[in-house]
Protein backbone atom coordinates (compact mmCIF):
# COMPACT_ATOMS: atom_id res chain seq x y z
CA UNK A 1 0.00 0.00 0.00
CA UNK A 2 1.57 3.01 -1.21
CA UNK A 3 2.43 5.74 1.41
CA UNK A 4 0.03 8.62 0.24
CA UNK A 5 -0.77 12.32 1.16
CA UNK A 6 -3.84 13.54 -0.43
CA UNK A 7 -3.44 16.79 -3.00
CA UNK A 8 -5.26 18.41 -2.45
CA UNK A 9 -5.59 18.54 1.26
CA UNK A 10 -9.49 16.73 2.01
CA UNK A 11 -12.00 18.64 4.17
CA UNK A 12 -11.29 18.00 7.75
CA UNK A 13 -14.53 18.09 10.26
CA UNK A 14 -13.75 16.67 13.13
CA UNK A 15 -16.96 16.32 15.88
CA UNK A 16 -15.36 17.15 19.22
CA UNK A 17 -16.52 15.32 22.13
CA UNK A 18 -18.90 18.13 23.46
CA UNK A 19 -20.42 18.21 20.43
CA UNK A 20 -21.30 14.59 19.89
CA UNK A 21 -24.76 13.62 20.35
CA UNK A 22 -26.03 10.94 22.84
CA UNK A 23 -25.79 8.01 21.09
CA UNK A 24 -22.10 9.21 19.37
CA UNK A 25 -20.62 9.86 22.49
CA UNK A 26 -21.44 6.44 23.81
CA UNK A 27 -19.81 5.36 21.24
CA UNK A 28 -16.78 7.46 21.89
CA UNK A 29 -16.56 6.46 25.67
CA UNK A 30 -16.86 2.78 24.24
CA UNK A 31 -13.86 3.12 21.90
CA UNK A 32 -11.55 5.14 24.44
CA UNK A 33 -12.47 1.74 27.05
CA UNK A 34 -11.15 -0.28 24.29
CA UNK A 35 -8.55 1.36 23.32
CA UNK A 36 -7.70 2.31 26.84
CA UNK A 37 -6.80 5.70 26.18
CA UNK A 38 -7.97 9.26 27.54
CA UNK A 39 -9.31 10.94 24.90
CA UNK A 40 -10.92 10.44 21.22
CA UNK A 41 -7.83 10.78 18.36
CA UNK A 42 -8.41 13.88 15.67
CA UNK A 43 -8.94 10.50 13.16
CA UNK A 44 -11.86 9.05 14.63
CA UNK A 45 -13.52 12.38 15.06
CA UNK A 46 -13.02 13.16 11.47
CA UNK A 47 -14.07 9.71 10.79
CA UNK A 48 -17.42 10.50 13.07
CA UNK A 49 -18.16 13.66 10.91
CA UNK A 50 -19.68 10.79 8.19
CA UNK A 51 -22.03 9.24 11.19
CA UNK A 52 -23.13 6.08 9.24
CA UNK A 53 -19.93 5.12 8.22
CA UNK A 54 -18.52 5.44 11.78
CA UNK A 55 -20.69 3.28 13.17
CA UNK A 56 -20.56 0.84 10.64
CA UNK A 57 -16.77 0.63 11.47
CA UNK A 58 -17.10 0.77 15.23
CA UNK A 59 -19.61 -2.23 15.13
CA UNK A 60 -17.32 -3.91 12.92
CA UNK A 61 -14.06 -3.64 14.32
CA UNK A 62 -14.59 -3.65 18.28
CA UNK A 63 -14.37 -7.22 18.74
CA UNK A 64 -11.25 -7.43 16.94
CA UNK A 65 -10.05 -4.10 18.77
CA UNK A 66 -10.49 -5.55 22.05
CA UNK A 67 -8.23 -9.01 21.18
CA UNK A 68 -5.09 -10.26 22.26
CA UNK A 69 -4.30 -10.21 18.78
CA UNK A 70 -4.34 -6.59 18.29
CA UNK A 71 -3.19 -5.26 21.49
CA UNK A 72 -0.21 -7.88 20.62
CA UNK A 73 -0.19 -5.81 17.22
CA UNK A 74 0.16 -2.64 18.95
CA UNK A 75 2.65 -3.39 21.15
CA UNK A 76 4.85 -5.10 18.55
CA UNK A 77 4.70 -1.57 16.16
CA UNK A 78 5.39 0.57 19.19
CA UNK A 79 8.19 -1.44 19.60
CA UNK A 80 9.86 -0.83 16.11
CA UNK A 81 8.08 2.71 15.42
CA UNK A 82 10.40 3.46 18.55
CA UNK A 83 13.46 1.24 18.16
CA UNK A 84 13.16 3.71 14.49
CA UNK A 85 12.88 7.06 16.41
CA UNK A 86 16.43 6.21 18.35
CA UNK A 87 18.06 5.92 15.26
CA UNK A 88 17.50 9.63 15.05
CA UNK A 89 19.59 10.48 18.03
CA UNK A 90 17.18 12.56 19.54
CA UNK A 91 19.02 14.89 22.19
CA UNK A 92 18.40 14.86 25.69
CA UNK A 93 16.31 17.05 26.86
CA UNK A 94 15.61 17.00 30.90
CA UNK A 95 19.06 18.48 31.87
CA UNK A 96 18.14 21.36 29.62
CA UNK A 97 14.64 21.69 31.21
CA UNK A 98 16.39 21.29 34.70
CA UNK A 99 18.68 24.28 33.81
CA UNK A 100 15.64 26.11 32.97
CA UNK A 101 13.67 25.59 36.13
CA UNK A 102 11.91 22.84 35.91
CA UNK A 103 11.43 20.63 39.05
CA UNK A 104 11.49 17.05 38.95
CA UNK A 105 7.70 16.17 39.54
CA UNK A 106 6.97 18.65 36.43
CA UNK A 107 9.59 16.49 34.20
CA UNK A 108 8.14 13.58 35.67
CA UNK A 109 4.53 14.89 34.58
CA UNK A 110 5.66 16.09 31.06
CA UNK A 111 7.48 11.79 30.61
CA UNK A 112 3.83 10.58 31.56
CA UNK A 113 2.37 12.55 29.72
CA UNK A 114 4.14 11.88 26.84
CA UNK A 115 3.63 8.43 27.70
CA UNK A 116 -0.12 8.15 27.37
CA UNK A 117 0.41 8.94 23.90
CA UNK A 118 3.27 6.50 23.25
CA UNK A 119 1.04 4.29 24.16
CA UNK A 120 -2.28 5.37 22.61
CA UNK A 121 -1.69 6.15 19.41
CA UNK A 122 -1.02 2.82 18.26
CA UNK A 123 -4.29 1.56 18.16
CA UNK A 124 -5.52 4.97 16.72
CA UNK A 125 -2.74 4.17 13.28
CA UNK A 126 -3.88 1.07 13.34
CA UNK A 127 -7.46 1.26 12.71
CA UNK A 128 -6.53 4.19 10.33
CA UNK A 129 -4.65 1.34 8.50
CA UNK A 130 -7.24 -1.04 8.61
CA UNK A 131 -9.83 1.20 7.45
CA UNK A 132 -7.92 2.18 4.01
CA UNK A 133 -6.69 -1.30 3.67
CA UNK A 134 -11.09 -2.20 3.79
CA UNK A 135 -11.65 0.34 1.13
CA UNK A 136 -8.78 0.42 -1.34
CA UNK A 137 -8.66 -3.82 -1.01
CA UNK A 138 -12.58 -4.60 -0.34
CA UNK A 139 -11.34 -7.30 2.66
CA UNK A 140 -8.62 -7.77 5.24
CA UNK A 141 -7.76 -10.98 7.23
CA UNK A 142 -9.52 -13.91 7.94
CA UNK A 143 -13.35 -14.37 9.21
CA UNK A 144 -11.20 -16.04 12.13
CA UNK A 145 -12.22 -15.82 16.35
CA UNK A 146 -10.37 -13.43 18.51
CA UNK A 147 -9.16 -13.70 21.46
CA UNK A 148 -10.65 -11.84 24.28
CA UNK A 149 -8.01 -9.10 25.91
CA UNK A 150 -8.43 -9.05 29.44
CA UNK A 151 -6.37 -6.94 31.73
CA UNK A 152 -4.69 -3.54 31.05
CA UNK A 153 -2.14 -3.14 28.55
CA UNK A 154 -2.42 0.94 28.98
CA UNK A 155 0.78 2.71 31.26
CA UNK A 156 0.04 3.12 35.02
CA UNK A 157 0.27 6.44 35.14
CA UNK A 158 -2.64 9.28 35.94
CA UNK A 159 -1.76 12.86 34.89
CA UNK A 160 -4.54 15.75 34.21
CA UNK A 161 -5.63 16.12 30.38
CA UNK A 162 -5.00 19.15 29.35
CA UNK A 163 -5.07 20.27 26.01
CA UNK A 164 -3.18 24.28 25.05
CA UNK A 165 -5.25 25.48 22.13
CA UNK A 166 -4.62 27.73 19.42
CA UNK A 167 -6.54 30.33 20.89
CA UNK A 168 -5.03 29.69 24.26
CA UNK A 169 -1.71 31.06 23.90
CA UNK A 170 0.46 33.89 23.22
CA UNK A 171 1.88 34.98 20.54
CA UNK A 172 4.84 32.27 20.78
CA UNK A 173 2.66 29.45 21.34
CA UNK A 174 1.24 30.29 18.52
CA UNK A 175 3.97 30.90 16.55
CA UNK A 176 5.11 27.23 17.72
CA UNK A 177 1.60 26.02 16.29
CA UNK A 178 1.74 27.72 13.13
CA UNK A 179 5.71 26.49 12.90
CA UNK A 180 4.68 22.75 13.01
CA UNK A 181 1.61 23.12 10.68
CA UNK A 182 3.79 24.58 8.46
CA UNK A 183 6.99 21.59 9.02
CA UNK A 184 4.38 18.64 9.12
CA UNK A 185 2.22 19.95 6.21
CA UNK A 186 -0.86 19.90 7.97
CA UNK A 187 -4.14 22.35 8.67
CA UNK A 188 -4.35 21.49 12.31
CA UNK A 189 -2.14 21.00 15.60
CA UNK A 190 -2.88 17.21 16.64
CA UNK A 191 -4.23 16.40 20.12
CA UNK A 192 -0.23 14.95 21.34
CA UNK A 193 1.05 18.44 20.44
CA UNK A 194 -1.15 20.64 21.90
CA UNK A 195 -1.17 18.05 25.49
CA UNK A 196 2.81 19.04 25.46
CA UNK A 197 2.42 22.43 24.98
CA UNK A 198 0.39 22.62 28.00
CA UNK A 199 4.30 23.70 29.35
CA UNK A 200 5.41 26.18 26.30
CA UNK A 201 8.53 25.89 26.92
CA UNK A 202 9.18 22.46 27.02
CA UNK A 203 7.09 22.26 23.68
CA UNK A 204 9.11 24.41 22.16
CA UNK A 205 12.49 23.08 22.94
CA UNK A 206 11.18 19.58 21.59
CA UNK A 207 9.74 20.76 18.70
CA UNK A 208 12.88 22.25 17.78
CA UNK A 209 15.18 19.44 17.96
CA UNK A 210 12.31 17.66 15.91
CA UNK A 211 12.07 20.21 13.44
CA UNK A 212 15.52 19.33 11.75
CA UNK A 213 15.18 15.95 12.04
CA UNK A 214 11.79 16.36 10.58
CA UNK A 215 13.14 18.13 7.62
CA UNK A 216 16.56 15.56 7.33
CA UNK A 217 16.77 13.28 4.58
CA UNK A 218 16.62 10.20 6.88
CA UNK A 219 13.40 11.18 7.90
CA UNK A 220 10.81 9.95 5.74
CA UNK A 221 12.32 7.00 4.82
CA UNK A 222 12.36 6.10 8.29
CA UNK A 223 8.51 6.85 9.04
CA UNK A 224 7.91 4.63 5.57
CA UNK A 225 8.74 1.64 7.49
CA UNK A 226 6.40 2.54 10.29
CA UNK A 227 3.97 3.13 7.61
CA UNK A 228 5.01 -0.44 6.22
CA UNK A 229 5.33 -2.20 9.47
CA UNK A 230 1.93 -0.83 10.31
CA UNK A 231 0.49 -2.25 6.87
CA UNK A 232 1.53 -5.76 7.36
CA UNK A 233 0.43 -5.99 10.74
CA UNK A 234 -2.83 -5.25 9.62
CA UNK A 235 -3.19 -7.66 7.05
CA UNK A 236 -2.30 -10.56 9.53
CA UNK A 237 -5.07 -9.71 11.77
CA UNK A 238 -8.33 -11.68 12.15
CA UNK A 239 -11.53 -10.55 11.08
CA UNK A 240 -14.01 -11.71 13.55
CA UNK A 241 -16.51 -8.60 13.40
CA UNK A 242 -16.56 -9.22 9.28
CA UNK A 243 -15.24 -6.16 8.64
CA UNK A 244 -15.85 -5.12 5.00
CA UNK A 245 -14.95 -2.77 2.34
CA UNK A 246 -18.15 -2.71 0.51
CA UNK A 247 -20.08 -2.33 4.00
CA UNK A 248 -17.91 0.56 4.52
CA UNK A 249 -18.49 2.03 0.75
CA UNK A 250 -21.72 2.01 1.24
CA UNK A 251 -22.31 3.81 4.46
CA UNK A 252 -19.84 6.31 3.17
CA UNK A 253 -22.35 6.88 -0.33
CA UNK A 254 -25.36 6.66 1.36
CA UNK A 255 -23.45 9.94 2.74
CA UNK A 256 -23.11 10.89 -0.92
CA UNK A 257 -18.98 11.32 0.58
CA UNK A 258 -17.78 8.36 -0.21
CA UNK A 259 -14.41 9.64 -2.50
CA UNK A 260 -14.41 12.38 0.28
CA UNK A 261 -14.16 9.55 3.17
CA UNK A 262 -11.82 7.98 1.47
CA UNK A 263 -9.30 10.72 1.24
CA UNK A 264 -9.57 11.72 4.83
CA UNK A 265 -8.79 7.96 5.53
CA UNK A 266 -5.73 8.80 3.42
CA UNK A 267 -4.87 11.48 4.91
CA UNK A 268 -4.91 10.09 8.58
CA UNK A 269 -3.35 7.19 7.61
CA UNK A 270 -0.28 9.18 5.72
CA UNK A 271 0.27 11.55 8.96
CA UNK A 272 -0.20 9.15 11.33
CA UNK A 273 3.14 7.14 10.88
CA UNK A 274 4.98 10.59 11.39
CA UNK A 275 3.06 11.37 14.46
CA UNK A 276 4.26 8.07 16.36
CA UNK A 277 7.69 8.46 15.16
CA UNK A 278 7.76 12.31 16.47
CA UNK A 279 5.91 10.92 19.58
CA UNK A 280 8.93 8.35 20.02
CA UNK A 281 11.57 10.95 19.41
CA UNK A 282 9.85 13.23 22.45
CA UNK A 283 10.43 9.69 24.69
CA UNK A 284 13.64 9.26 23.85
CA UNK A 285 14.71 13.01 24.17
CA UNK A 286 13.32 12.92 28.12
CA UNK A 287 14.94 9.63 28.73
CA UNK A 288 17.98 10.02 26.96
CA UNK A 289 20.79 10.46 29.74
Amino acid sequence: MQRLKPDPLPPVRPVPEYLADADLRTRYEDMKAVFQVPWMGVVTMAFAHYRDFFDVLWASARELCASEEWVAACADLRTFAEEQARTLAPPPVSERLAAAGFAPLERQAISETVEVFSHGNFPYLMLATLTRLLLEDGQVGADDAATPFTGRHAPNVSVPFVLMEYHHGTGETQAVYDDVMATLGLPFVNTDYRAFARWPAYFALAWSDLKSVVQSAEYEPLVATVHARAEDLARRLPNPGGLSGDALRRAAAAASADEEVLEVVRLFQWLLPGLVTNVAFFRDQLAAA
